[in-house]
């Protein structure tokens, strides 16, 4: 057997004639792989066969060596756009003298491992048919092919055919049956394909859901929307609520509808030279926003800029995407203007994506609703990334990354189901050298939530035949991932492996930078539960995915009130100022004196009252301190809030602070941090300057303590992950500062640093540990 990316065996080019059995796995499925493979035999004029079979594509191609040596290169280097090889593997055969090219119906095993595209936008192809007024196709908001459309969220089933999709009730036309039918068309084998002959239809329904009578319900709702309405719009993977971004009540309208009081909307433009006109862009940026992705990117706002304030109230940056279906392509053409464009739900449930759901759950916000017929089987919301220092940094991904695997740097013993954490939730299935993460599936914290969580599980254990053999969850006993592992892992007589939250961040950020060797990982966050009864989240490890030791943190404090002082900042100040024995006037006479006092109590008390080394927590604390924010309305607020202003000024040193020499685990003591911050603010020294030094003094921090573990370790290489490093200013200066000082620094780029990435991690850690098991016995 001879790998081709391993080693490419060149055949001497002597005219005689060869056949190869090629065999092809990843995403090539679905993708337009086959008639991609048929086109390059045919122009090379080679002879042979393609199909499907075993979750995999099998060629066999004969014709003269050099040809088939650039079969093979073309096939490698430039694949369909949607496809991603993940392995390719040829063996000679005997010549068989056939020098015609054919596409082959699949086996019928086809229904082991496949795996799946992810739902992707409207390709270019697509686009000029939907605004040719040749085209049959002109104007139908459906329209796909191989090369995009739905993928994910219509998928019922496997194997991936259109009897199990949520098309499977819609019948081809005799030109959609031709089209399908045709090797040489991009619809060959495209399953969602339709037209208006045969495809779903739009609706348009008023606020009780209700038809509309109207012929044309795009156009009717273009012009409610610049009327001032609230619509909700059925989309790819579940409703989004849309208004016109432009209109300032009409906006704020909808965020007191929605209870949404001030995390920020996304909104969506018709065209790159619009996006230009309210944000900066540079070409990476442009990059993944033209991307098949169409992610919603943050770009830097524009001063002054056309969009209301309130879509992102006091935000520097703005979350910018472009329209991904023929129908939002449809619709800001007809609105001429940008729409707000945010999650079918109240604050923090679920999306919407079913229709009796959205009528029920979104009557009192939605004046109007567009509805169709096509069924979302799997709710998927947009996904969420930007760029730092000229490299992606996602916060959330789900639609256009999701199911798309993750390579492996090892091989996983046996399949594995880690099912990540309580906020951001994802899960993960592994096997082989290929990890599948799950899309975004909210707070678990939601019933809803979970249920999709439970549902998913099984559709994607079913899409991928992949039942696992055992399960891995976090450490913390309270998370409903964790029960759910637990009483299945019980229920099915498999091993269960709880992993220490700040192992898995590690281990994530290892594994997609391709590491197996030992780092030093800073992990960073709000919470996580610690092996020693505390709440870690500004950690110092030292180890790999077999294990990990706890090498340095910060200092711990009480969370006075244990989750509420998560929403009240000022709790933590309190915490923090009683901890470094300093007072803080302007702070206190911001606060209710009688609140004060029962913190207080609690503090003296450590009464609900958990001790924290997070990091998280301390960026609050400050935020708090600084008078940037006492109470959030949604997570990270302060901290967020204490980024944009630390970015308004240049760097202007920072404040001290200390460690224990002889400590193990060596601790941070920030307690000199907090009486320099306060004594800056007793002085008037301006918020934004006090914002960068604290910013500089967390960049210190890390660049001091990474030194003093090179010294004891000899390692060079640092991991950065958790929440804290989606903060651009010290995700950039960090990096900046360990580089100058020599070591080999990595991030995140494919999974979020937060916890939706904390699935990876926990995957990589049970393989290598189940893989110890299976040596020993």
């Amino acid at each position: 057997m001879c790998c081709y990316f391993d080693s490419m065996l060149a055949s001497e080019a002597t005219g005689d004639r060869e056949r190869r059995a090629v065999t092809v796995r990843g995403i090539v499925q679905g993708v337009g792989f086959r008639p991609f493979v048929y086109h390059l035999a045919v122009r090379l004029g080679l002879g042979g066969f393609v199909r499907n079979q075993s979750g995999a594509v099998a060629i066999e191609i004969e014709g003269e060596a050099p040809r088939l040596d650039q079969f093979l290169d073309e096939l490698t280097q430039r694949p369909p756009p949607l496809a991603q090889i993940a392995e390719l593997t040829w063996q000679p055969l005997a010549p068989r003298c056939e020098t015609a090219f054919r596409i082959e119906a699949s086996d019928a095993d086809a229904a082991s491992p496949v795996f799946i595209s992810p739902d992707v936008a409207t390709c270019p192809q697509c686009l000029a048919e939907l605004f040719d007024p040749a085209d049959r196709r002109c104007g139908y908001p459906f329209l796909n092919c191989t090369h995009c459309g739905p993928r994910l969220t219509i998928i019922t089933g496997a194997p991936y055919d259109r009897p199990r999709t949520t098309l499977a009730d819609f019948t081809l036309c005799a030109a959609c049956q031709a089209e399908y039918d045709d090797p040489a068309n991009r619809r060959f084998h495209a399953q969602p394909t339709a037209c208006p002959a045969c495809g779903p239809r739009l609706t348009a329904l008023d606020a009780q859901g209700q038809p509309v009578a109207t012929d044309e319900p795009l156009a009717w709702l273009a012009a409610q929307l610049r009327a001032g309405r609230i619509a909700a719009i059925k989309g790819l993977g579940g409703y989004h609520l849309a208004c016109d971004a432009t209109q300032q009540e009409t906006v704020a309208e909808l965020r007191r509808r929605k209870h949404r009081d001030e995390k920020p909307f996304a909104i969506m433009v018709c065209e790159v030279a619009a996006v230009t006109a309210y944000c900066h862009l540079d070409d990476t940026e442009l990059d993944l926003l033209r991307s098949p992705h169409a992610p919603i990117v943050l770009l830097r706002r524009r001063t002054p800029c056309p969009v209301a304030d309130a879509v992102a109230p006091g935000n520097p940056l703005l979350g910018v995407m472009l329209p991904y279906t023929p129908l939002h392509h449809l619709l800001l053409r007809a609105c001429g203007g940008p729409l707000v464009m945010t999650s079918g739900n109240r604050s923090d449930e679920p999306i919407a994506s079913r229709d009796d759901e959205a009528l029920e759950k979104l009557a009192g916000i939605a004046d109007l609703f567009l509805v169709h017929n096509r069924p979302i089987h799997v709710r998927c919301d947009d996904s969420v990334t930007r760029i730092v220092g000229g490299a992606e940094l996602p916060l959330r991904r789900s639609r256009g990354y999701a199911p798309r695997p993750v390579a492996l740097p090892f091989e996983c013993p046996q399949p594995i189901l880690a099912v990540g954490g309580q906020l951001k939730g994802a899960f993960a299935l592994g096997h082989g050298r290929q990890a599948i993460l799950s899309h975004h599936l909210g707070d678990l914290d939601h019933f809803e939530a979970f249920r999709a969580f439970e549902k998913d599980v099984q559709l994607y254990e079913r899409l991928f035949a992949l039942r696992p053999s055992c399960l891995v969850c976090d450490l913390h006993p309270d998370y409903a991932a964790t029960r759910y592992a637990g009483e299945r892992a019980a229920r099915e007589g498999i091993p269960l492996l709880a992993v220490q939250h700040h192992h898995a961040h590690l281990a994530s950020g290892l594994v997609e930078n391709g590491l197996t060797e030992p780092a030093i990982g800073v992990t960073f966050d709000g919470t996580g539960c610690g092996t020693d009864g505390t709440i870690w989240g500004g950690e110092f490890l030292v180890g790999d995915c077999r294990a990990f030791r706890r090498a340095a943190h910060l200092r711990c404090v009480g969370m006075p009130g244990g989750e509420q002082a998560i929403r009240e900042p000022w709790r933590l100040a309190a915490a923090h100022l009683r901890d470094a024995g300093v007072r803080c006037a302007a702070w206190e006479a911001r606060q209710p004196p009688e609140q004060r006092v029962l913190v207080e109590l609690l503090l003296q008390k450590r009464f609900r009252t958990p001790l924290t080394s997070s990091a998280g927590r301390l960026f609050d604390a400050a935020a708090s301190l600084i008078g940037v924010r006492d109470r959030v309305s949604y997570e990270g607020q302060a901290a967020v809030e204490l980024e944009w202003l630390a970015s308004t000024v240049s760097p202007d040193g920072n404040y001290p602070f200390a460690s224990a020499t002889k400590s193990a685990p060596l601790l941070i003591d920030t307690r000199p941090l907090i009486r320099g911050l306060v004594a800056d603010v007793a002085r008037g020294c301006a918020a934004p300057r006090i914002a960068r030094r604290f910013h500089s003094t967390v960049v210190a921090i890390i660049a001091t303590v990474c030194g003093r573990l090179r010294e004891e370790s000899g390692l060079e290489v640092v991991v950065l992950s958790g929440g804290v490093f989606l903060n651009a200013l010290l995700t950039v200066e960090t990096t900046a500062r360990l580089q100058a000082a020599g070591f080999r620094v990595y991030r995140q780029r494919l999974v979020p640093p937060n916890d939706g990435g904390l699935c990876l991690g926990q995957l990589a850690i049970a393989a290598h540990q189940f893989a110890r098991d299976d040596q020993r016995s």
